[in-house]
């Protein structure tokens, strides 16, 4: 999981590109360096149009409303990008604290999903569930 980490990472991604262009002015001169720069560029167009989407779509809900708190729950992982996240919720968090970075997001019933981002990525997330309602007793296990 480290060598995945390390390849995806910010400075792994310029070196690649740097790279890149090394090779391709080494492999074939100056055009070769125009099309590692047309590559670099299509790639950073391709994340620009990823984050688009991901705010479009979260544009039509409430800040920090998602559909089911749990079935989000299930699917964090440590990781994740707040893209990602926004991705999965069709909404934006409600910013909680600064440092680390902890957003929330609360279903219907109540229930709702803390998440905690370090270096843009989700490091701990955290489940609160609704109190019971006064006079309603949980249904006993048949």
């Amino acid at each position: 999981m480290k060598a995945l980490e390390l390849v995806m990472s910010a400075a792994a991604g310029w070196l690649l590109a740097v790279a890149g262009i090394v090779i391709g002015y080494v492999s074939y001169g100056w055009p070769g360096v125009a099309l590692a720069f047309t590559i670099i560029a299509f790639w950073l167009l391709l994340q620009f149009s990823r984050a688009v989407r991901a705010m479009r779509d979260a544009t039509g809900a409430p800040i920090g409303h998602v559909a089911n708190a749990v079935m989000l729950h299930t699917r964090l992982r440590a990781g994740l990008r707040l893209v990602d996240i926004i991705k999965l919720t069709r909404s934006l968090g409600v910013k909680l604290a600064d440092e680390p970075e902890t957003f929330a997001w609360t279903d219907g019933g109540g229930d709702s999903v803390r998440i905690e981002l370090v270096a843009g990525r989700v490091t701990r997330w955290s489940l609160q569930r609704a109190a019971a309602e006064p006079g309603i007793e949980p249904a006993a296990d048949p």
